[in-house]
């Protein structure tokens, strides 16, 4: 399964961008350090998702909806959501990020992370905060835990 993740997802990167990408990240990681640069991939994730509002959601399944029409429309994957006990769980399929190089899945993530984060604060999420909880892994995953922000 994962040579067919691997290709499907190396497929759905332009061509015309994966060099200019990888080259961007290395420039990046040359002239900034790695926390700086999750900051910033945080920073340009609230950009993208105040450009992109969400509607009203009165639960976890529009919440799901919505975003998903989103991601289909701007090709970034996919998302689940479900409820935990302790935070929600959301787990992002297929985003492009690869397109950066595999160095660069240290901090790229953190585009999600923050478009997450302003789109759920935007809903009322306030007091929680969205924490990467696990690397983008061999399926073309990467998993994001919105819960009480630590004090």
């Amino acid at each position: 399964m994962v040579a067919i993740f691997d290709y499907l997802l190396e497929r759905r990167i332009s061509t015309q961008w994966r060099g200019v990408l990888a080259a961007l990240a290395d420039e990046f990681e040359a002239q900034i350090g790695r926390n700086e640069l999750r900051q910033l991939m945080n920073r340009v994730g609230n950009r993208f998702a105040a450009a992109h509002p969400l509607p009203a959601c009165e639960s976890t399944h529009e919440l799901a909806a919505a975003l998903n029409a989103l991601w289909r429309e701007t090709d970034w994957g996919f998302v689940e959501l479900a409820d935990d006990a302790d935070y929600l769980s959301i787990v992002h399929y297929c985003a492009p990020l690869p397109a950066f190089g595999e160095r660069a899945l240290a901090w790229t993530p953190a585009f999600l992370e923050g478009a997450y984060q302003y789109w759920l604060g935007a809903l009322g999420a306030d007091g929680l905060a969205v924490k990467q909880a696990g690397e983008f892994d061999q399926n073309a995953t990467i998993e994001f835990r919105l819960a009480r922000a630590a004090a």
